[in-house]
């Protein structure tokens, strides 16, 4: 009788921040993790250390933004794995600079923003579909923000609602652009086993905020790690952070 393999899940974006410890709490919890970063190296030095915890961890490298690096990430899936069982879309800049008027951003970070944050994760999340396919229960996380609430930017006591987050649209936008994603593909997968969410991390100290928020990284990677461990009654399409449905 043979052993079951564990789930195997590719988080993007994992060498630090909210990334990284997605990673590191799907390994603790019995799921073998790709640990991907556009940067070989770091990729591969992350993993290593999880390794020597004793996590199931490997490095891959993955540049969301580039056709190629999309394609050989996937090759190598592929090749050694064959399938893939959850996708956490972490992967995720802000250029934009705090203080600024929003018709004041450049339309370089505008263009910047969106490759990374949005077209990024759609082409990478197309791209592995078919692997996650073959999974008897496949889970897309897509790593989204309270910023990309269209109620929440609208709410005069949200925390968005401030010269700080009106200071970044280009960054709003695009997780605006993944939570729209999510309903999509959610809709297009809702006869199968796939479960498709976004999620907010909650206002977490990373280098993205310049090391502001409310959350460290082991509660900001909560709601995502929640969402790739679903069973089978798991909602799909929904909006998420910490149990909470959020207003799109």
């Amino acid at each position: 009788m043979s052993t079951p393999q564990p789930r195997l899940a590719l988080v993007t974006g994992a060498t630090r921040g909210i990334g990284h410890e997605i990673a590191r709490q799907l390994a603790e919890q019995g799921v073998r993790v790709l640990l991907s970063g556009r940067d070989r190296a770091a990729a591969e030095a992350a993993a290593q250390a999880m390794r020597g915890e004793g996590l199931d961890v490997e490095g891959l490298e993955l540049d969301v933004t580039s056709t190629a690096g999309i394609a050989a990430a996937l090759a190598v899936v592929e090749r050694e794995h064959g399938r893939l069982d959850i996708l956490v879309n972490n992967a995720g800049i802000r250029v934009e600079q705090y203080g600024r008027q929003p018709s004041e951003q450049p339309m370089r970070h505008w263009r910047e923003t969106f490759e990374t944050n949005l077209f990024g994760l759609v082409e990478v999340t197309t791209a592995f579909l078919p692997l996650i396919r073959r999974s008897d229960a496949g889970r897309v996380v897509n790593v989204s923000s309270l910023l990309g609430s269209l109620t929440a930017h609208s709410d005069t006591g949200s925390y968005t609602y401030s010269d700080a987050f009106k200071s970044l649209p280009a960054y709003s936008a695009s997780k605006s652009g993944v939570n729209s994603w999510t309903v999509h593909l959610a809709y297009e997968l809702r006869d199968t086993p796939v479960k498709v969410n976004s999620v907010h991390p909650g206002y977490t100290k990373t280098d993205l905020n310049d090391g502001a928020g409310e959350f460290d990284v082991t509660a900001g990677a909560r709601t995502s790690v929640r969402m790739a461990l679903l069973d089978d009654a798991g909602p799909s399409g929904t909006y998420q952070h910490l149990g909470e449905v959020l207003p799109w």
